[in-house]
């Protein structure tokens, strides 16, 4: 059992004398009793006990916690890096043992081998099961009196056995969730619900509405592309809330349509042109999803946003900052207006030193100041039982005809110069779509609607054998481009090569209709086991975990996108690995971006701005050096 030697463990030691007694053993570290202090941990006293390791089993140093000192302290102790699996899964364990029976039945898949390492007679290791099953008794009994349990743990105690008011078994940290958000609501302030893409911020929305009583009504905001799932899921959760689209010509003119407790579902497009009509109702809950729709605050989405009235007002988004801290300031200043103060002092205060100088000391005040009203979990911290997600860079190999055209675009450019200024933006952004569209096929390059395909792109004839093993093996795929010209192209080719049916496209140009039921066939395998999707238009908010296989058939060179789009099939429900395909031509502008994005995915290190923006402000040589066309091997 290999132990990151700076992480403290965490098991239950069960007293086999009296069942209704037990201790928590914090072990692992060079210093346990430092470890359990710095992690907001009783220390406990310290004792052996027996732990079954790779050599068989051995008597370890720990230290030993009565369970009423050390489950208050395991329900809040703070997620993060420095905390070990096991820890996480006990401290789900301490809060789950004091609400519902059943709240510790889906914990044991959960946990690692150091979670349930003790043994129970020197050479017999307690299973997961069992250990659950001791630990709750053991818990139970030990605060049989209601007197003994610390208040802030006997009010969660009874948020906990409270019923969640949907129609689902909400995951222990969905629970929180759902907790948290209602605390929000209650004190009438705002928050950010800022999860790792995948892991449920609808289903934990969606209980907040359902579970509140209210005389006003609730308004989601989301892209149009997701309108129909925001219905469709509420109706699947919460089916006695009362849905309203706002959507369509039909939509509603009068603030009479929505009643008391109903939930009204628009998009950020109709948010923007029925600005006066939303902001003249009396909203309960405000709820905007993929909430990085806001991030510029000059922006009239955002300006739109933040003049509808409301009670409580929820943020949704898995990328709270994509690129700058600038962004993070206009969601929370939709939430919680003037939190972090006007934009230019917070600039001043937080944003410069953190982003130019790597301020720890502004760090912290920032992250202590947000702290509250920022609910952030990942999905290697909370969900280890997702599959995992395997990325792998696909090198293709440009064909001769690609290679001319790429190598005469180059020069035709250079040769001419591209100028200063917005024309000198212009020309750059012509020359970078132009390359792209010749890595993906010289077809798209040059507008052509008829003639062959195959063997002209070394991408479209990678993709293709791609994709025929993937669907010979059984296996689903989605892949995304940001041509709506390249994936009509591949969907007329896929269904010729690979002796499909059409193969369906998902693009903005598909009514709502349409695109409801274009994902209800994929996900239910009466579609072809092929999905392509526009990355604009299907890239957030959709779920087809009936994939498990992700192409990404040309980069959108933002990080944070192209992590959005794979989360579409790498998220709750997902019951296989997922394997990501990032397609990238080799020699090319493709390659050089691809190496820069590795080496620059964090915010202090980015020097990526949205998409290609950021190569425009290069100058003549620095531009040359990224698109110009190595010496490769070139296909015929």
């Amino acid at each position: 059992m290999a132990l990151p030697p700076k992480l403290l463990q965490a098991t239950f030691l069960p007293d086999r004398t009296d069942p209704s007694r037990g201790r928590m053993a914090w072990w692992g570290g060079d210093d346990t009793a430092e470890l359990a202090r710095r992690r907001g941990l009783p220390e406990g006293e310290p004792g052996w006990i027996a732990l079954a390791l790779p050599d068989g089993p051995a008597r370890t140093l720990a230290r030993l916690v009565p369970l009423l000192q050390a489950v208050p302290a395991l329900a809040a102790l703070a997620t993060g890096k420095q905390v070990s699996d096991s820890a996480l899964v006990w401290r789900a364990a301490a809060l789950g043992a004091l609400g519902e029976d059943s709240a510790l039945d889906g914990l044991a898949p959960l946990m690692p081998p150091a979670a349930h390492a003790v043994t129970l007679d020197g050479d017999t290791v307690w299973s997961a099961a069992e250990l659950l099953a001791a630990f709750r008794h053991a818990v139970h009994g030990t605060y049989a009196s209601p007197s003994k349990i610390p208040d802030a743990l006997l009010a969660a105690r009874e948020r906990m056995a409270e019923r969640v008011p949907v129609e689902a078994v909400p995951r222990p940290y969905q629970r929180h969730g759902i907790a948290w958000l209602g605390a929000v609501a209650e004190h009438r302030t705002g928050a950010i619900l800022a999860d790792d893409m995948g892991l449920g911020k609808t289903l934990q929305t969606i209980a907040l509405l359902a579970g509140r009583s209210t005389t006003r009504p609730h308004l989601v905001v989301c892209p149009t592309s997701v309108v129909g799932n925001w219905a469709r899921e509420i109706a699947r959760f919460a089916p006695g809330l009362r849905i309203v689209r706002h959507h369509g010509p039909g939509r509603a003119s009068e603030a009479t349509a929505f009643a008391p407790g109903a939930v009204v579902i628009t998009s950020y497009s109709l948010l923007l042109r029925d600005l006066a009509l939303l902001s003249d109702v009396d909203w309960e809950v405000l709820v905007l999803d993929e909430a990085q729709q806001i991030k510029n605050h000059t922006g009239q989405t955002a300006k739109a946003a933040r003049a509808v009235p409301a009670r409580a007002r929820i943020a949704l988004t898995g990328t709270p900052v994509e690129n700058r801290l600038a962004e993070l300031w206009s969601i929370m200043d939709f939430a919680n207006p003037g939190l972090l103060g006007p934009h230019k002092r917070f600039a001043k205060r937080f944003a410069e030193p953190i982003e130019l100088r790597r301020d720890p000391g502004a760090t912290a005040r920032l992250r202590e100041l947000i702290a509250p009203y920022l609910l952030r979990r990942l999905k290697s911290e909370v969900a280890t039982d997702l599959p995992a997600k395997l990325e792998s860079t696909v090198a293709c190999t440009l064909t001769r005809e690609q290679a001319k055209l790429y190598r005469k675009t180059v020069k035709g450019a250079l040769d001419v110069g591209l100028g200063d200024g917005f024309e000198r933006h212009g020309r750059v952004l012509a020359l970078l779509t132009a390359l792209k569209q010749i890595c993906n096929h010289p077809a798209q390059f040059l507008g052509e609607t008829e003639g062959p395909l195959t063997g002209r792109s070394g991408k479209l004839d990678r993709v293709t054998e791609m994709l025929g093993e993937i669907v010979d093996s059984g296996d689903r795929a989605l892949v995304f481009t940001q041509y709506r010209k390249m994936g009509e192209l591949l969907a007329g080719h896929l269904s010729a090569e690979l002796d499909l049916p059409r193969v369906p496209f998902l693009h903005g140009g598909v009514s709502g209709t349409g695109r409801e039921a274009m994902v209800d066939a994929f996900q239910d395998g009466s579609a072809p086991p092929i999905l392509l999707v526009s990355l604009k238009a299907g890239g957030t908010g959709l779920n087809l975990t009936a994939a498990n296989h992700v192409v990404h058939y040309d980069r959108w060179w933002n990080p944070a996108v192209e992590d959005q789009a794979t989360d579409r099939a790498h998220r709750i429900g997902q019951t296989r690995r997922v394997d990501v395909h990032k397609l990238v031509t080799g020699g090319t502008l493709e390659e050089r971006v691809a190496e820069l994005l590795e080496r620059k995915r964090s915010l202090a290190d980015a020097i990526v701005g949205t998409g290609e923006e950021w190569i425009t402000r290069l100058d003549d040589a620095g531009l040359r050096a990224l698109v110009e066309l190595s010496e490769v091997e070139v296909g015929e």
